[in-house]
Formats: structure tokens, sequence, C-alpha cells
């Protein structure tokens, strides 16, 4: 398993908090990382658990988002990625069987948002 740190928040040279440029994520079990890379969600989505840790969300900072994804570890020890977006918010579920798969189709659906 990758060994990477834990943020609640960024800032910068100066000590001062700074938002989230285009996303950020939270786990189950209470962590919070402004634009995390695509190497920190491969390590977020491999630390999901039965126990404690069930799932992350992924979404714009501010209220109302225009966008919100999750990934779950279901039961079978599949993820399910489910997608909302747009007005009415609908879901979109896909489901992969590892770690990489997961975290390269979460990266790409989020690239296509944030970098528009």
């Amino acid at each position: 398993m990758l060994d990477m740190p834990r943020f609640r928040w960024s800032a910068d040279e100066k000590g001062a908090v700074m938002a989230a440029q285009h996303y950020c994520a939270d786990t189950d079990d209470g962590y919070h990382l402004d634009d995390p890379s695509p190497e920190a969600i491969v390590v977020l989505i491999s630390e999901l658990n039965h126990t404690d840790n069930t799932f992350m969300t992924v979404q714009p900072d501010g209220d109302d988002p225009p966008w919100y994804v999750s990934v779950s570890l279901r039961e079978d020890e599949t993820y399910e990625i489910e997608r909302r977006e747009g007005p009415g918010q609908e879901s979109h579920l896909t489901t992969h069987t590892n770690v990489r798969n997961t975290a390269g189709d979460l990266t790409s659906w989020l690239a296509a948002r944030t970098h528009a």
C-alpha cells in the first residue's frame, strides 16, 4: 500500500488557508484533501475498507456543486463509482474490479470537469 501524508487543508508559504482550486476529496473516515493528484486518488481508493472507510466523495468546493462523484467499496470487493451531474443530478453507476481501473476512470472524468 502507498504511504501518503494526510492533509486537512492546503496553505501557501505564509501559512494562509487556501480553498481548493478545482475540487476536494473526503473519505468516510474523515480525511479531507484539496485538489488530490491522480496518485492521491489511487491511495484514497486503495484505503477503502468494510470497517470504517467504505466510501470517498469528490466534488467542487462551495454550496450547490454542479457535480458530485463517489467511490464505494462493495461487499463483493468491487468498486462502484456513482456520478451525479447537472441540474437534475441523475445518478450514473459504473463498477470496476481493481483500484487502478477505478482511479483511472475517476481521474479521467474529473479532468473533463476541471480543465475545460
